[in-house]
């Protein structure tokens, strides 16, 4: 790929996309908003897969069960949305994390996105949208590192790189997988979490007011946030990010109307938590501000359709 045509898939995609998901999905609330976004917005994004991401936080009792449970819940969204999608698209993925940064964990998701890969070009690459720990997709580029050339990454994971640690969920659970994939050189957008997509939060006046009772997707998209901030905020004031939104809003981005980036040097992903940086390596883009009402107003909208 010339360095003209990596910087160019690093811009927002001007024409209609194929995109696959890789997804926590039962991890937290803010999963199913962004796969419920990405099934609404057909007439710029073609969905060709989805995968299932492994975590492991109280809601799992190993990363294999967090990727069992999130076959399950994007199934059940798939459903709720009434999204017509081919069969076999949604697909079990990495049952434990990478036990270095040369030893890919196959997975019928990591197969698939190798194998798929290689029928796009950089002219015409594969956008592949990751909200979890971004295990499967690491996976796939060191079983077929070729494919490099035919995706654009776009991960929501780590922190502002002024945040002070990189020590965010997603990140952390795979430092190895971050680690491959912001240092092999494939096009990479990074939406960071605190300090950045953090602002992208919602309340339940909102919710109520919006989204609440207009579908079976919008009701139980509702409760379920609601739901999981009545155990942790029960009887006080809440607000609650759904930040996973974002990565698929990024593909949406015309005019930057809902996010604002720039490119850096790839920041490098430090198993103490921490960012190293090098000038001399290859760009990213860097998401630093996000148009938070704008595109509440268009999730809305698709939602509610």
């Amino acid at each position: 790929m010339t360095f003209e045509q990596y910087v160019k898939n690093l811009d927002v995609p001007q024409n209609n996309i194929d995109v696959v998901l890789d997804t926590d999905a039962y991890n937290e609330v803010d999963d199913q908003f962004a796969l419920a976004y990405l099934l609404k917005s057909p007439e710029k994004l073609s969905v060709k897969a989805i995968y299932a991401a492994p975590f492991f936080n109280e809601n799992s009792s190993s990363p294999e069960d967090g990727m069992e449970k999130s076959y399950d819940e994007i199934l059940k969204i798939i459903k709720l949305a009434g999204a017509a999608l081919p069969d076999g698209c949604v697909l079990k993925g990495s049952r434990k994390y990478l036990q270095d940064e040369h030893t890919p964990v196959h997975s019928p998701a990591a197969q698939d996105l190798a194998l798929r890969a290689t029928g796009y070009s950089p002219q015409n690459p594969l956008y592949v949208v990751a909200i979890g720990a971004i295990t499967n997709v690491a996976s796939a580029l060191l079983i077929s590192p070729e494919i490099k050339e035919n995706i654009v990454v776009v991960w929501l994971g780590g922190h502002a790189l002024d945040f002070g640690n990189s020590n965010e969920f997603n990140m952390a659970q795979d430092v190895a997988a971050a680690r491959v994939v912001f240092g092999c050189g494939v096009p990479l957008v990074q939406l960071p979490c605190m300090g950045v997509v953090d602002k992208f939060y919602l309340s339940e006046p909102e919710l109520r007011y919006w989204i609440d009772g207009k579908n079976a997707l919008c009701s139980y998209l509702t409760e379920t946030v609601v739901e999981a901030a009545e155990r942790y905020a029960k009887g006080r004031v809440w607000s609650r990010v759904i930040w996973d939104v974002t990565a698929v809003a990024w593909l949406l981005n015309d005019s930057n109307r809902f996010m604002s980036s720039r490119l850096i040097a790839s920041p490098i992903p430090e198993y103490d938590h921490h960012y190293g940086f090098d000038p001399n390596r290859h760009f990213i883009r860097y998401v630093f501000e996000i148009h938070r009402d704008a595109l509440f107003e268009d999730l809305f909208q698709k939602l509610t359709k």
